[in-house]
């Protein structure tokens, strides 16, 4: 195998696993709130258990992209393309440790009934992880559009963010008893809401593989 096509080959399993990664991550924060909204204790532990496999699986990305830069000396395009996959491998781990996070949270309410419906937070759940999904393939296809709705979407995500902050406020007074249960669920949709603004930050980064300078999206 020749030099550049050996390049190409290592450079698509970088992305392969890159996109294993988000695969990882997406099914971690959709089981997550499932965990939550069934208050499973035993899914939440397992979530916990099994994020070892994404710290792992980021270092070999790490690894295999410093290997590639090293050994192939990349420039321009291709040197993006490295630089970027180990920015957005970074986003996509911190997103899988709010997604241990909430099954932590699950696991500090326990059975105490919900003091409110947890819809919004489901929904937003169900927006961060299509927000992940279609970074990741907009990264593969290296497609700004794509990139551009996911940064798009992060308002709807802010927006139920302050919902839930707003519901969990007004039950203050009233509900104070349950003030612990309350915090928890805050910190969940801080969780999601930070996982939009990763999804975000990948956004950006694939502005600058495309573009090749850096660009602020929904700022």
């Amino acid at each position: 195998m020749i030099m550049r096509e050996k390049f190409q080959y290592d450079l698509q399993e970088l992305q392969s696993k890159l996109k294993e990664l988000g695969d990882l991550t997406a099914n971690a924060l959709t089981l997550s709130v499932q965990a939550l909204t069934n208050q499973n204790i035993d899914l939440a532990l397992k979530i916990i258990e099994d994020d070892v496999k994404v710290d792992q699986l980021e270092e070999e990305i790490n690894d295999l992209a410093i290997l590639l830069i090293a050994k192939q000396q990349p420039v321009a395009i291709d040197l993006r393309r490295i630089v970027t996959t180990i920015k957005i491998a970074a986003d996509i781990e911190r997103m899988a440790d709010f997604a241990v996070n909430i099954a932590k949270s699950t696991i500090r309410i326990g059975n105490e009934p919900f003091i409110k419906p947890i819809e919004h937070i489901k929904q937003m759940q169900k927006l961060s992880t299509e927000m992940l999904s279609l970074s990741i393939q907009a990264f593969l296809e290296e497609d700004t559009v794509v990139a551009k709705k996911v940064a798009d979407m992060d308002d709807q995500v802010d927006d139920l963010y302050g919902q839930v902050i707003r519901d969990l406020f007004n039950l203050i007074q009233s509900e104070y008893q349950y003030i612990s249960q309350m915090t928890q669920l805050a910190f969940v949709a801080r969780y999601l809401e930070r996982i939009g603004d990763h999804a975000t930050n990948i956004s950006e980064n694939i502005f600058y593989l495309v573009k090749g300078r850096h660009y602020q999206l929904n700022k």
